[in-house]
């Protein structure tokens, strides 16, 4: 089948050198990237700016912003079979980026921001769409708005805030929901293990929305 993952932060620059972001590291959706190449799977990786190797038998394609992402993005998904959305994508940017560094003297200490497009619900040409939802507290009640409003056949959902589930670490604790409001609770796994979980979701959802078997 062919794959498309998004990975990493996105950065919205107000001038070369100050941006907009957040502590995403890329290792769920790399790992995520890495299991379906394991698989067999052709897999193309849109990743934010972070400080991993490609996974091995994955294409990846290097991005910056959340406007970056959602056009490389876009092209990448066109006849894909499944995309599983891990970036965390900014949801605002400066609405205006000087090309020069700004000196501290003259800025304005208010900052004028402007809304992102949303990279998962604007894709279009691919069969099954799964997102992300890094939340605070319990985040089912959200991941299921996330799921209808988007048009998601899963939404992977954890609390960054619990331990070893939050960003930079190499487990995770999530929860798979569905648009219907099931949820599946997995325990604290590293990453690849959660990696494996997404992709059986996935193909399974791929399989029986008329795409083949599972791999």
């Amino acid at each position: 089948m062919k794959i498309v993952v998004t990975a990493g932060p996105t950065r919205e620059h107000l001038d070369p050198v100050r941006f907009l972001s957040n502590p995403s590291t890329g290792k769920m959706g790399f790992a995520v990237a890495a299991e379906f190449a394991r698989r067999g799977h052709k897999v193309t990786l849109v990743a934010g700016p972070v400080a991993l190797p490609t996974p091995r038998g994955a294409d990846r394609i290097d991005v910056v912003s959340a406007r970056d992402m959602m056009r490389e993005t876009a092209r990448a998904a066109k006849g894909a079979d499944v995309l599983v959305a891990t970036a965390a994508v900014a949801d605002w940017r400066p609405a205006a980026c000087a090309k020069r560094k700004m000196k501290k003297s003259t800025m304005k200490p208010v900052l004028r921001l402007v809304r992102n497009p949303d990279v998962v619900k604007s894709v279009r040409g691919v069969r099954i769409k799964v997102g992300f939802a890094a939340e605070t507290g319990d985040p089912v009640r959200e991941a299921v708005r996330k799921c209808r409003e988007k048009g998601l056949a899963l939404v992977v959902a954890n609390d960054v805030t619990a331990p070893g589930a939050g960003f930079g670490t190499d487990t995770n604790r999530v929860v798979l929901v569905r648009p219907d409001g099931g949820a599946e609770r997995l325990p604290l796994m590293s990453k690849r293990m959660v990696a494996r979980r997404i992709a059986d979701a996935a193909l399974r959802l791929a399989a029986l929305d008329g795409g083949g078997g599972i791999s």
